[in-house]
């Protein structure tokens, strides 16, 4: 009975991955919410995009359902000889730790975590010093002093955006309250909004009148009842200022997508490395977005702190603490 459950699932994977090819295709496993989640996948799918209309070549892809599907679906894109075969999300690295060392010469890369292996590009981002900007930027707007955020699972890298945050915020104004909560502790807290949208609405009754999400899928719920109750919103990974026109004051980008693009473009030219890639504002890896649906939001002198403290970060001359680094937030 095992060997059959075996064989059926084996059966299952190799459907949706596709059939083997005598070219190697680079591939993508998603995190789980889907590629359409107007978040942190979606970022990644922005990245296989732009590569297949530049180059013309298909990139194979598979979505998790559960997290426990990934060491089967790293393993058989793998065998089937995808190259480089990228995962998307912490959760999917204790699986490529797994399949990295079986396949030697094959190519993988991973976003928002580090996996040390000799064929492996981690890809991870400098998350706090995007959240400052966007703390500074909810402090300007904020009319009521109160400010939110609302994460999705607790662990280090939400709470590094936390700390940003309210570091940015505190710079703005170092009167500014702000407020804060976890959606969860487990992976399911980045797939919930309808929690996400509760514990906007908390917060919005104590006060908040800007509320950040750093959440995934779970942050659509906190965007939703921020724009329902008439408050400002504010997006991260994908650009998410036009899910609520004029109603979210910006969207603090971690540009999974460049990673992705990166990851196949380098294999292509025959540069890819594998390694540890540090990006933050300096390095495109994370920005801030001003455009149409929001433009209304943001004053010249919003936007002018906020520029000024890009460069500033950039140089080195504002200094944003790393909860992972530095130890516990002093804010």
């Amino acid at each position: 009975m095992i060997r059959v459950k075996s064989c059926l699932l084996t059966a299952v994977f190799a459907a949706a991955l596709g059939t083997a090819s005598a070219v190697a295709e680079p591939a993508i496993v998603y995190s789980v919410g889907g590629k359409f989640d107007g978040s942190f996948n979606e970022s990644a799918y922005s990245g296989v995009t732009r590569y297949q209309e530049e180059t013309g070549v298909t990139v194979r892809e598979f979505a998790l359902e559960r997290d426990s599907q990934s060491l089967q679906a790293l393993r058989n894109l793998a065998r089937r000889g995808s190259a480089p075969i990228v995962a998307i999300g912490f959760n999917q690295a204790n699986a490529l730790s797994q399949v990295a060392p079986d396949f030697p010469e094959t190519n993988f890369a991973i976003v928002d975590m580090v996996v040390d292996q000799p064929n492996v590009r981690s890809y991870v981002f400098k998350e706090h010093e995007g959240a400052y900007i966007g703390g500074l930027l909810a402090a300007l707007a904020s009319k009521s002093g109160t400010i939110g955020f609302v994460g999705g699972m607790d662990i280090p890298i939400i709470r590094r955006f936390l700390c940003g945050y309210k570091q940015g915020a505190l710079a703005a104004d170092p009167d500014t309250r702000v407020l804060f909560n976890m959606a969860g502790d487990t992976p399911a807290a980045f797939t919930d909004p309808l929690r996400g949208g509760e514990l906007a609405i908390s917060q919005i009754r104590r006060g908040a009148d800007v509320i950040i999400q750093a959440a995934g899928g779970t942050g659509l719920g906190v965007l939703q009842a921020a724009a329902d109750a008439g408050v400002l919103g504010m997006g991260t990974d994908s650009n998410q200022n036009g899910l609520h026109p004029g109603k979210v004051l910006t969207s603090i980008r971690k540009r999974v997508d460049n990673a992705v693009h990166d990851s196949f473009l380098t294999a292509e030219n025959g540069s890819f490395e594998p390694g540890i890639q540090v990006l933050g504002l300096k390095e495109g890896g994370m920005d801030w977005v001003l455009d149409d649906n929001n433009r209304d939001l943001v004053t010249p002198q919003m936007q002018a702190a906020a520029d000024a403290a890009v460069a500033g970060i950039a140089d080195g001359t504002v200094k944003v603490h790393d909860v992972v680094t530095d130890g516990t937030c002093p804010f």
